[in-house]
């Protein structure tokens, strides 16, 4: 099956990508907590059995195209998500 190395979907800009479902929940959070709706976009069977590799783990943060730099400013001031923000132990 072909898969896109990023997906592009009409009237949606691509913001982040994560590798695994809680950093892209985290930014998702942060994101609609100022008023921007996002999508997430994944590869089921990654989520399904637990696959992180070979892009299965990928997690793709859209917004609407309109939200795009108010979107990237959010995450410039908030930075990536910490350790902390997604419950990572040493």
């Amino acid at each position: 099956m072909f898969r896109p190395t990023h997906p592009r979907r009409p009237g949606l800009t691509l913001v982040y990508t994560s590798q695994g479902m809680l950093p892209a929940q985290v930014i998702k959070t942060k994101l609609e907590a100022a008023g921007i709706p996002v999508l997430l976009d994944y590869e089921s069977a990654g989520q399904a059995i637990g696959l992180t590799v070979d892009g299965l783990g990928e997690v793709h943060v859209f917004v609407p195209d309109e939200f795009a730099e108010d979107a990237l400013r959010v995450m410039e001031i908030q930075g990536p998500p910490d350790e902390d923000e997604i419950g990572t132990q040493d």
